[in-house]
């Protein structure tokens, strides 16, 4: 089973490839963890890539799906994976074809800006032991203090409102036209994400096995 998940920053993504990946045995190949591994294992493509991130700029397009092509022939990928940001424009989805590689289904996770700033801006993260709360839905035993090490908790620049609405802002100009080029493959499902993860993972999985 091959998948592309879509949705707009903060839809969940990562937490339901995980779960998908858990229960189907599949890989889930995320963009920025497969760029920094190839970076780390000195592959040509990564070491194209390292000269643009020693730079401080963005890995182009060309450098990006050659990654993606290197990792989805490993042995792991055989039976199926999860393309969890990628692709994240109609360039790298035609990329992606032209590569001969067959999706089957690509689920996008439907969340309202709304409730994605409020999920987003709510967060707060203990920088010590990684663990992370929310000032509404999981909020620390002491506020402001980590439950578990007793750190500081802090919002990170990516979770301030106004880098939330801008990243929105770049999703809606840039990936969300991806929901057109699936919807006319035939290949796109729609699940409206739900407040609980584990709700939204049941119409994630129920989408998958219709």
């Amino acid at each position: 089973m091959n998948l592309i998940l879509l949705g707009a920053p903060g839809a969940g993504k990562g937490t339901q490839a995980e779960k998908i990946c858990d229960k189907y045995g599949i890989p889930a190949v995320s963009t920025g963890n497969i760029i920094r591994e190839a970076i780390k294992n000195g592959t040509d493509m990564g070491l194209k890539a390292k000269s643009y991130t020693d730079a401080g700029a963005l890995v182009p397009d060309d450098v990006v799906i050659g990654i993606i092509k290197e990792r989805l022939a490993e042995h792991d990928c055989k039976n199926g994976f999860v393309l969890d940001g990628f692709p994240r424009t109609i360039p790298q989805a035609e990329a992606l074809d032209k590569m001969g590689v067959v999706i089957d289904k690509v689920v996008d996770i439907e969340v309202s800006d709304e409730a994605i700033a409020a999920r987003l801006s709510g967060r707060r993260v203990c920088l010590k032991c990684g663990a992370t709360y929310h000032t509404e839905y999981k909020k620390s035993k002491t506020e402001g203090i980590c439950d578990i090490c007793g750190d500081e908790l802090v919002q990170r620049k990516d979770d301030k409102p106004e880098t939330v609405l801008d990243r929105l802002r770049v999703y809606h100009e840039q990936t969300e036209p991806l929901k057109d080029y699936y919807e006319k493959t035939g290949k796109l499902v729609i699940v409206e994400g739900q407040e609980k993860v584990e709700d939204t993972t049941a119409l994630v999985f129920k989408t998958l096995e219709d």
